[in-house]
């Protein structure tokens, strides 16, 4: 692979030893592991401690190195760094040890001895510590002046990534403390895990760029964080510009507020749907490669992380109906109620742009239109949702450079009536929660449609109904196994009915049933009893025909 010097698999030990040393980047993110990842650690630690696991395999370690002797940390610092958490902890046991003259010397000789391997060196007059790792901007004071020199750690004037480096050092502490109560089995522990916790190293040149080390690697299926890296690149290209501090606390702001508003939607995601809503269609492969070459200097890093702030609150309302954003704004929330309901997401950059230029009636029924569309296209026909978002993207860029929308735009993307009516009168709905959900949804509609009738399906009052049951038996006649898989989903088959109707209902033969179906708010229910003497395959058929015809109505766009 051009570019990668060396893929090796190394234990802790030696990835520690010889010298080497490990530098975070100044702007990569902070410390962010909690005791979710802190438990899980200590559960595969104990694994090995128990022989229940010969090793340990920690991921790969991304490294960028001019000499192979100093590495800056691409990937991985997250785990490095709570590695070496953890051996503190260690030394700070084997010190609570020794200051309670338990083995004092033995103590002191194992906690030089182990601190010299896989810590560093602390100069005894000046007591500034020499580390094999070095953390960010946030983290490496806090590191070296209270992690490494074993001090109480204070509760005021932290950060949030020293507070996390804090919690992690005391759950850990804790842990071992209770765990080990000599000194020779602390030291024991630190060796066993040396050798047993290994890393597939990854080192590229100094001059290899670390988005062509996130293309490349992320082609071969190892996952590096987009997001760190995109902040590396933007916070590279500022202080080349030997910003003051203050610009570099901004961005630092900026860029933190943005990723706690997205909160645990993917950054990366949000990033294509924030550029693809102002320039040509850019899928992620291609995505950072395409930031790199528009975004090189200062001011126009700024203006990208300052927008990217902005909208990142309109892309969380987006896909949230109940966001504040949309009080009072009722026909906008129901059409965002329906597209989440459809779990589609094809719409987010085209919905950005609209938003950003459109009067909120244009963007009200720009809104709705793809609410249809999505019905039509992907939950009836199910076609290629990659050819759909090429057209929401392109129109996207043309409602950013005129202000307007023309709805004859999403023609290539309307499924044609004939079309619909026929993938509509052969749907079928496997028996899933999120099914069962689109099912009211499109019966509650129809309901409504023909016979004025609101029913209310997002409780638990309406059920669907399976007219055919999954596991029909003998009493109802035509239908053997075959024709039983082929019906019982089709949307022709289900119908609404009250949960307390349902459960009597059951696996009843037809004729039973449709006493429990006359006795329903619904009318479309009400309608299977009155228009049907029997149930079968071609009963299913005319009554899913005649719902199309409903639904071609109800779903449409007025060119």
């Amino acid at each position: 692979m051009k570019g990668i010097q060396d893929t090796s698999s190394l234990t802790y030990r030696q990835l520690m030893g010889n010298g080497l040393r490990y530098e975070v980047p100044r702007f990569q993110r902070d410390y962010t592991w909690e005791t979710e990842q802190w438990d899980d650690l200590w559960y595969d630690i104990n694994a090995l401690r128990k022989k229940e696991e010969a090793d340990h395999y920690m991921g790969y370690l991304v490294l960028q190195t001019p000499d192979n002797k100093g590495f800056q940390i691409i990937d991985g610092q997250q785990r490095l760094t709570t590695i070496s958490i953890i051996i503190l902890a260690v030394l700070k046991c084997l010190d609570s040890l020794g200051n309670a003259g338990t083995d004092t010397e033995n103590n002191k000789k194992r906690l030089d001895a182990l601190r010299s391997s896989y810590i560093g060196y602390i100069d005894p007059v000046t007591l500034i510590s020499s580390n094999k790792l070095k953390l960010n901007r946030n983290s490496d004071d806090f590191y070296r002046q209270q992690l490494v020199l074993l001090r109480d750690l204070p509760s005021r004037n932290i950060n949030s990534s020293e507070r996390q480096m804090k919690d992690c050092f005391n759950w850990f502490y804790e842990k071992i403390r209770k765990e080990f109560t000599t000194g020779e089995s602390l030291a024991h522990f630190i060796d066993d895990l040396a050798d047993k916790l290994f890393f597939t190293r990854i080192t590229v040149s100094d001059d290899f760029n670390a988005f062509r080390v996130f293309e490349t690697l992320n082609a071969r299926g190892v996952q590096l964080s987009a997001a760190d890296l995109l902040k590396n690149y933007f916070f590279s290209v500022v202080d080349e510009s030997k910003p003051h501090k203050s610009e570099i606390d901004e961005l630092e702001l900026l860029w933190s507020k943005t990723v706690e508003k997205l909160g645990n939607k993917k950054f990366e995601d949000y990033l294509r749907y924030f550029w693809n809503s102002r320039n040509k269609t850019i899928r992620k492969p291609a995505l950072f490669k395409a930031i790199r070459k528009n975004i090189i200097d200062k001011t126009q890093v700024f203006d990208i992380v300052r927008e990217l702030n902005d909208v990142a609150d309109v892309y969380v309302a987006l896909q949230n109906p109940e966001d504040e954003l949309w009080s009072g704004k009722n026909e906008i929330k129901e059409s965002l109620q329906t597209l989440q309901l459809f779990q589609i997401k094809q719409t987010l950059s085209l919905f950005i742009s609209g938003y950003y230029n459109l009067s909120e009636q244009s963007f009200s029924k720009l809104v709705q239109t793809c609410a249809t569309i999505s019905f039509r296209y992907n939950v009836i026909g199910g076609l290629n949702p990659n050819e759909q978002e090429d057209i929401y993207n392109s129109i996207a860029n043309l409602i950013s450079k005129t202000k307007h929308f023309d709805i004859s735009a999403f023609k290539p993307v309307y499924v044609s009536n004939d079309n619909f009516e026929t993938a509509f009168s052969n749907k079928v709905f496997k028996n899933t929660q999120r099914n069962h959900k689109i099912v009211k949804y499109i019966l509650a509609k129809i309901e409504a449609y023909r016979f004025r009738n609101g029913i209310t399906t997002s409780g638990d009052s309406y059920t669907v109904e399976h007219i055919l049951p999954e596991n029909a038996d003998d009493s109802w006649g035509n239908f053997d196994n075959e024709a039983i898989n082929r019906s019982v989903f089709r949307l022709g088959n289900l119908t609404l009915l009250e949960r307390v109707l349902n459960k009597d209902a059951g696996i009843l033969k037809f004729s039973e049933k449709k006493d429990f179906y006359a006795k329903s708010n619904s009318k479309i229910t009400q309608q299977v009893a009155e228009n049907f003497d029997n149930w079968e395959e071609s009963s299913i058929s005319s009554r899913q025909r005649e719902l199309a015809k409903d639904a071609k109505s109800i779903w449409q766009v007025q060119f």
